[in-house]
């Protein structure tokens, strides 16, 4: 057994939750007004995939839309509950990955913001993860998911830093391990390193692997997985049909039965 087969995939472990908490902070980021406007009409619950520290979860409940989430990570739903506790909420959180869910209940929309999707590096697992998506929704209900398009596929992270409240550098290096083009796929293994007074005090390797996908082939994914009236769009502007250059690609798609 190699050193590469003890390390988990896409774990998200304490280091890399905090690290994820500064670079993403709660309200920050731009995705929030197009979920706000486009769940607002929603008559019903939401469920967020993947909602890692709660960096739009919070805004969306503050905007008064009744969303709960999923994550695999321990780590980062502890961050969640703590910052969503800081603001007066008390979300209900759940530990289950995209290839378990079972919630036993139904939304009237599920969202998975972030590229999170991507983290479902078999084709066969994210087949089974949007029919699982689809269970989980009352007919009618909408699926949103955001995909980066096929140019990210030959992207690299640079090197990356950022100061913890107690004054700690954390750092991020990322290499790229494997690449499969024919399976769409990649892997990287990041090295999270906590610094103090000059000294590196903690360090954290983990393991992320990806799916890119193809604008039609998810179109198509959607449809064989029951899903109809899919429309995408993208950066984020509804009705804006996708073109070179955009930076992410947005879908949409409703439970018809």
């Amino acid at each position: 057994m190699t050193a590469q087969d003890t390390l988990a995939t896409n774990r998200y472990g304490r280091l890399c939750a905090e690290v994820y908490d500064l670079d993403k902070p709660t309200g920050a980021l731009f995705d929030i007004p197009y979920y706000i406007a486009r769940l607002r009409e929603r008559d019903g619950p939401v469920l967020e995939a993947a909602v890692g520290t709660g960096r739009l979860m919070i805004p969306l409940l503050e905007a008064g839309i009744a969303v709960e989430g999923f994550d695999h990570s321990p780590e980062m739903l502890a961050i969640c509950g703590e910052r969503a506790a800081a603001r007066g909420l008390a979300p209900t959180l759940t530990q289950a990955r995209f290839q378990d869910l079972a919630l036993g209940r139904r939304f009237a929309a599920i969202i998975v913001p972030a590229s999170s999707f991507m983290l479902l590096d078999r084709f066969d697992e994210a087949l089974e993860a949007l029919g699982r998506l689809r269970d989980h929704l009352e007919p009618g209900g909408r699926l949103l998911v955001d995909l980066p398009p096929m140019s990210a596929f030959d992207g690299q992270a640079p090197e990356r830093s950022w100061t913890a409240v107690n004054g700690d550098l954390l750092t991020l290096r990322s290499s790229r391990a494997e690449t499969d083009v024919i399976g769409q796929r990649r892997v990287h293994h990041d090295r999270y390193e906590r610094w103090r007074d000059g000294r590196l005090v903690e360090t954290e390797i983990e393991r992320f692997a990806y799916r890119l996908w193809g604008m039609e082939e998810f179109r198509f994914a959607l449809g064989a997985a029951g899903f109809a009236e899919i429309t995408v769009c993208a950066n984020y502007r509804p009705g804006r049909a996708p073109r070179a250059g955009d930076q992410i690609l947005n879908f949409e798609a409703v439970r018809t039965a």
